[in-house]
């Protein structure tokens, strides 16, 4: 099976999502309204099940649960987000073995496909432009380091940067609150158990901030959870999501099961 890690490239069965992206007048609400199914304001909670190829979706506003099929769990890298700008994410998936993104377009239920990347790589679908939209982008490890290579929406230019080592887990989000998300990685310890830490590169200044933060063991699952604007860190561990919020502090919210693949975002709890 080949499903992405939002710690590491490729490691069977841990995680399949990233973020649903998607910036307007405020990068987080935006990103909230990407998974709101029910209009109240709140994104919702949701997996993604690699044995049934289905998403599940708890409707925070208490209306019970969807589930929407897309992809193939054993070739595609799930990558939703607001790639058309119409404030809706798109089913999206990324696929290992020909380097194209396809997606469902939520604005007028079309079809498109995009090569960008190659085999091997690791999707980072965000907004790192600021538009609105988001950029097909893909980290590539490769000598101990990781490069980032982003498809701008805005320009249709190329950015490459490198930041991170290659053992390091994605954890890209707009930690500053520019409405431009910043690369970002968790840096695991020596065993599975040890804490890891966030390094991130803000785009405000380009000065790394640096956070510790779960185990090395756990997913990585970065979002605004407190609704100010700036992504929170925060890590899933067997059906619990363990969140450091930038101004109300710890808390952990139970949903989902052991072998579950959280899809984080926006929540706001």
């Amino acid at each position: 099976m080949n499903n992405i890690l939002t710690k590491s490239g490729k490691v069977s069965i841990i995680f399949a999502c990233i973020l649903l992206l998607v910036v307007s007048a405020s990068a987080q609400v935006s990103l909230r309204k990407a998974l709101d199914t029910d209009a109240d304001g709140k994104a919702d909670f949701s997996v993604f099940r690699p044995s049934d190829n289905v998403w599940y979706i708890n409707k925070s506003g208490g209306s019970g649960y969807t589930a929407q099929q897309f992809g193939v769990s054993n070739t595609d890298y799930q990558t939703p987000g607001d790639y058309d700008g119409d404030g809706k994410g798109d089913i999206s998936i990324w696929r290992d073995t020909d380097g194209g993104w396809y997606r469902l377009n939520s604005s007028n239920n079309t079809f498109t496909g995009v090569a960008f990347g190659t085999t091997g790589d690791e999707p980072v679908a965000r907004d790192y432009d600021g538009d609105g939209k988001t950029d097909q982008a893909v980290v590539r490890r490769s000598g101990g380091a990781m490069t980032w290579y982003v498809l701008k929406s805005l320009t249709g230019g190329l950015q490459v940067g490198q930041f991170g080592l290659a053992s390091d887990f994605t954890a890209p989000g707009d930690y500053d609150g520019d409405l431009k998300f910043d690369f970002a990685v968790q840096r695991p310890g020596a065993n599975p158990t040890d804490q890891g830490i966030f390094y991130i590169l803000q785009s405000t200044n380009g000065g790394v901030q640096i956070i510790p933060w779960g185990a090395s063991n756990d997913l990585v699952v970065p979002g605004d959870y407190d609704g100010d604007g700036k992504t929170d860190v925060a890590v899933f561990r067997g059906g619990t999501w363990y969140l450091n919020r930038s101004t109300q502090g710890f808390t952990g919210v139970t949903f989902g099961a052991v072998g579950d693949m959280p899809v984080p975002n926006a929540y706001v709890r």
